[in-house]
């Protein structure tokens, strides 16, 4: 069971695994804090998953030790929204989302992380203008949505990346 002590456990695990490491020109933990203030209506499972979501993908942090720290669900979900390996981006990305789209049960709590992930990332790009990175995920968007949107999930979180893909 995860508890509000694992959500900022998992935050500073999170923030300390992260280092130095930016986000565009900012700290990291900005982009930590928006998916878990996007996951927060959710419980605080989502949260912590939320603060986890790129330590694996973008640390030396390995699945082991998250599950020794936050637990084996907490654990399988990171390993759901961490890239898999691959040499491009687009390798990986349709080796991910492959994965993704075989994910159900309460396992799906991982799909919710990774579109308030992807929702992060797409409301960064349009407010720093990166239109390069925004166009990256908008190209996406269709494969991305096939993989991980589950109907009745998070719709309001698919509605807004929805009207951006639109606009």
């Amino acid at each position: 069971m995860v508890g509000n002590g694992s959500v900022e456990k998992a935050r500073e695990f999170a923030v300390k695994a992260h280092g130095k490491q930016l986000y565009g020109e900012l700290p990291y933990s900005v982009h930590l804090d928006a998916v878990a203030s996007l996951v927060k209506p959710y419980g605080a499972a989502a949260e912590v998953i939320a603060y986890l979501h790129d330590v694996v993908e973008d640390t030396d942090v390995t699945i082991d030790e998250i599950s020794t720290e936050f637990g084996v669900f907490v654990s399988k979900c990171v390993a759901i929204v961490t890239d898999e390996p691959g040499k491009t981006r687009k390798e990986r990305k349709a080796k991910t989302y492959e994965k993704m789209a075989h994910v159900n049960g309460e396992e799906t709590l991982a799909l919710l992380v990774k579109s308030a992930d992807r929702l992060a990332n797409v409301r960064a790009c349009v407010a720093e203008s990166n239109r390069r990175l925004l166009d990256i995920y908008l190209s996406e968007y269709s494969v991305f949505k096939q993989s991980v949107y589950r109907e009745s999930l998070c719709e309001e979180i698919w509605l807004e990346l929805q009207k951006m893909h639109t606009t």
